[in-house]
């Protein structure tokens, strides 16, 4: 049999899998949020929680992208629809543009570990033995642990390191940190409520048994048409065949990428890849602690060069079968795959969400990367301890019966 036509079956079947069926469906729940108004909403919950605080407009940014994040499932999408808003707030504010655009960039990953999350679908499907449902789960403490990583950093940023090593942070008032003023928190809840309620029906449409994860991007896409349609007012019918448009190039691209992924998994298997692979690394060190640092340095380096998707499609089945071999629960590694090419959406040259904001914020990679440096410091560190501290991610999945 040509080899063209073993990969061209390959690649067909890869997306011939009833899971992946929810990628569309979230991606066009995502869009629909974008242009449906909740995103405002959502800011205005975040500003009534920690706008009130010194400097809160920077952990308003960070809780609004963990927020959008979490009921977008995108973290492109946050970027676009908190950064447009946002950036210009803070930098009205008094902070340099460049602090603003590097905020929104990490803190809008935190969506991607918080539920529900396309890549942990994707993940999933190519471990062919996880749980959407435990992924989903296991993913929201740590993604709050990211989430509050990096407002410790702006918060460190803006208090000590003002005036020292960065310059991006704000000089006003005696503080030296501007406050932002928050609406009434009765009136933000009522606001956002609406929105935040679509996690609670997929999450426990999913969890009670009711629907799967395919059914529940379903429902998710209905609730934000008829939340934006008619309880919000904001989209119109001559609004949808552009959304449908986004959400389908979108999709297009994500599929596609998953079929190759496939193709290339197969060649990879057919060639003993990862079996080679499991054997050099367990030759290195049979200690879990070393391997495990080896194969999160070894993402982090991955993750400059190589978008989310394909990094987790090509990698998956290469290092799943060596942490399985040291006693590494197969949910536990996709989180620490997750946050950990998170960090690579934020960093030159193939970061989508650093090009994103910066594209939002109207400004260059060069003098943005600076600025990242103490969010990238927090977001290791937050890896670091969803590595090594398994509970933190399996607690809630045992808890629930998902193990």
């Amino acid at each position: 049999m040509p080899a063209a036509y073993v990969v061209a079956q390959r690649l067909s079947n890869g997306i011939a899998s009833f899971p992946l069926l929810a990628i569309p469906f979230f991606v066009l729940a995502g869009v629909l949020m974008g242009e449906g108004g909740m995103a405002r909403r959502i800011m205005d919950l975040a500003f009534a929680l920690v706008g009130r605080f010194p400097g809160g407009l920077a952990y308003v940014n960070t809780v609004s992208c963990m927020l959008f994040g979490s009921v977008s499932g995108s973290a492109a999408a946050a970027v676009s629809s908190i950064g447009g808003f946002m950036i210009p707030q803070m930098e009205e504010k008094g902070y340099r543009r460049e602090f603003a655009v590097a905020l929104t960039a990490t803190s809008a990953t935190t969506g991607l570990l918080i539920p529900p999350s396309n890549i942990m679908i994707v993940y999933a499907v190519v471990s062919g033995s996880v749980s959407v449902a435990a992924l989903f789960v296991a993913g929201i403490l740590p993604g709050i642990l990211v989430g509050l990583s990096i407002m410790a950093a702006a918060f460190v940023s803006l208090r000590f390191l003002r005036g020292i090593t960065l310059r991006d942070t704000p000089v006003c008032g005696e503080s030296g940190v501007p406050a932002a003023t928050p609406v009434p928190p009765w009136r933000a809840f009522l606001g956002a409520a609406p929105s935040l309620l679509l996690v609670i029906i997929v999450l426990g449409g999913i969890l009670g048994g009711v629907c799967s994860a395919t059914e529940a991007s379903a429902v998710a896409v209905a609730y934000c048409l008829v939340l934006g349609m008619f309880f919000y007012g904001e989209i119109k019918p001559t609004d949808l065949p552009p959304i449908l448009l986004r959400a389908a190039l979108t999709t297009s691209v994500v599929m596609f990428l998953v079929g190759a992924s496939q193709a290339m998994s197969w060649v990879l298997a057919y060639e003993q890849v990862p079996i080679l692979v499991s054997q050099a690394l367990l030759a290195l060190s049979a200690n879990p602690i070393v391997l495990l640092l080896l194969i999160n340095l070894l993402l982090l380096v991955v993750g400059f060069f190589m978008d989310m998707t394909p990094a987790v499609l090509i990698f998956t089945p290469i290092f799943l079968p060596v942490v399985i071999e040291l006693g590494v629960d197969p949910v536990h590694f996709g989180i620490i795959m997750i946050a950990n090419l998170c960090i690579g959406l934020c960093t030159p040259p193939v970061g989508t969400c650093l090009f994103v904001a910066c594209g939002v914020g109207r400004t260059t990679i060069a003098k943005v990367v600076p600025s990242t440096l103490p969010f990238f410091l927090a977001m290791i560190i937050a890896l670091l301890i969803i590595t090594f501290w398994p509970p933190l991610t399996l607690a809630l999945p045992r808890l629930l019966g998902l193990d």
